[in-house]
């Protein structure tokens, strides 16, 4: 959440491009990981790690590859603008959030 709120102020914020789009994304998905890690159940809560992990990840991953040279800019759908710094940024996120999912027991 914070990535989003901090990019209205500061677009290239860690060398991303954070697009109004881009920043609800970001608000949206934090939204969800507090509801998951606050209000939700421990199943509810592994599940979204995983899933948003495998998601974050894999956009990661696919910007890697299918982004432009030089600095693999992957334009999706028009609206989002991916660069390395963006696919770094995702490809961190994902694992914390896998970590988060595989990682986390019962007490």
């Amino acid at each position: 959440m914070l990535v989003g709120v901090a990019g209205f102020a500061a677009p290239r914020l860690l060398g991303a491009h954070l697009t109004p789009p881009h920043n609800v994304v970001h608000i949206v998905s934090g939204v969800a990981a507090l509801y998951f890690g606050f209000a939700g159940t421990l199943s509810g809560a592994k599940a979204f790690s995983l899933v948003f992990g495998i998601v974050y990840l894999a956009l990661g991953i696919l910007g890697l590859v299918m982004g432009e040279p030089p600095d693999r800019m992957w334009d999706v759908a028009g609206v989002l603008d991916f660069g390395t710094s963006d696919h770094a940024i995702h490809i961190l996120l994902g694992i914390v959030f896998l970590a988060g999912g595989l990682f986390t027991k019962k007490t």
